[in-house]
């Protein structure tokens, strides 16, 4: 495990005034919060705004609200749409032209955003975007400007869900690298408190403003068995080793067809992913062709649209499009950039409403080698 140099403990209420130090900083807060009957990221103001005594059920196709039994304000697994959408909104508009005007997106306005309650899977999901839309000779502006702006303050998780498998992915659940300040909310029978760390320059000066206690080896001790309680509770595992080699084995193992015969094609898995990146771009005119805008929106390889030459489809079953993205997400996103395109959230998995599972699918695909290789 690796600790910061910077750290200290405080109350929770000492997160309202990291929350007003922020805020008065031009920050806008998003963070956790009750919506309905899930658990969201949203704007948030205060402490009051945090699902306090909340956690959250996850299964196959499974996702409900349920009480804990202590106060914990960060004590759910994950909110139920990912911290993408803040930094790669699901519909941005590009340009606006009207007759010989053209209006762009600023990029001196993009809004300074603190993602507050960040886990580890989905910071290194972040990070993951951060390379695909910030590497390479093409670079999303736009990103770019929101990415440089936010500050990130994540979280140690307390517990894992039936469909978490972050361990096998080597993404968490302990934040190591990465972040502005870094917190993990203890619990005892007769404390409730927060240890934070600093993680650059920026979590230093904040940190430093809120008066907090000195961190003792009780207190360390307590975030490592958290920790380590929280890896043991994995609901999910994939072996990983040779994961590329072995879904390109796979290409015409006769399992695809009993994943295809279940998916609906509804592309819930890729909105949910915090990592997929699709997109599209619509030009819309107005009647009297007096404006004419473009906006960027979210898109998917499960839509036939996607992957189309001509108006004739590229991937026309849904055989070859979930193989398109599960053999992508796991195998060539490694060719492409260099890293797993999962971070074993398992957001997929909860949100998907057949209940397709990536770790058994990838385990059906890969376990039987002499079954893969009758099919090369």
């Amino acid at each position: 495990m690796q600790e910061s140099d910077k750290k200290g403990k405080f109350l929770p209420e000492t997160i309202n005034i990291l929350f007003a130090l922020l805020q008065n900083e031009g920050y806008q807060l998003i963070g956790p919060k009750l919506d309905g009957k899930c658990i969201t990221y949203d704007k948030i103001n205060g402490l009051e705004d945090l699902p306090k005594g909340w956690t959250d059920y996850h299964e196959k196709g499974t996702y409900r609200l349920q009480k804990r039994n202590d106060a914990a304000y960060f004590g759910y697994n994950l909110g139920s749409r990912s911290f993408k959408q803040f930094l790669f909104p699901p519909r941005e508009q590009i340009f606006k032209i009207e007759k010989n005007n053209v209006q762009t997106l600023s990029l001196n306005n993009m809004p300074k955003l603190a993602l507050i309650g960040v886990r580890s899977c989905e910071l290194h999901a972040i990070q993951i975007q951060d390379k695909v839309f910030m590497s390479g000779p093409h670079i999303d502006l736009n990103y770019q400007q929101r990415r440089n702006k936010a500050l990130i303050v994540t979280l140690n998780c307390h517990t894992a869900s039936n469909t978490c498998f972050c361990v096998s992915m080597n993404t968490g659940p302990e934040v190591s690298k990465g972040y502005d300040l870094n917190l993990s909310e203890i619990i005892t029978n007769s404390e409730h408190y927060f240890i934070c760390e600093a993680g650059s320059k920026k979590g230093i000066e904040l940190l430093d403003k809120l008066s907090a206690q000195d961190v003792t080896s009780a207190d360390i001790e307590r975030k490592r068995n958290m920790i380590e309680n929280t890896a043991q509770q994995m609901g999910r595992r994939m072996d990983t080793t040779n994961i590329k080699e072995k879904l390109y084995q796979a290409h015409d193992h006769q399992h695809w067809d009993k994943i295809a015969d279940k998916c609906i094609n509804c592309s819930n898995c890729a909105l949910a992913c915090p990592t997929c990146f699709c997109s599209r771009n619509e030009d819309v005119s107005d009647l009297e062709q007096q404006t004419s805008t473009r906006t960027k929106v979210w898109d998917t390889c499960f839509s036939q649209e996607y992957s189309s030459v001509n108006n004739n489809f590229v991937r026309e079953s849904a055989k070859s499009r979930y193989r398109q993205w599960l053999t992508h997400k796991l195998g060539s996103w490694h060719d492409q950039f260099d890293t797993s395109g999962c971070v074993g959230c398992g957001q997929c998995i909860t949100w998907c409403p057949v209940g397709i599972d990536l770790t058994e699918e990838f385990a059906n695909l890969t376990q039987n080698d002499e079954q893969n290789e009758t099919h090369q």
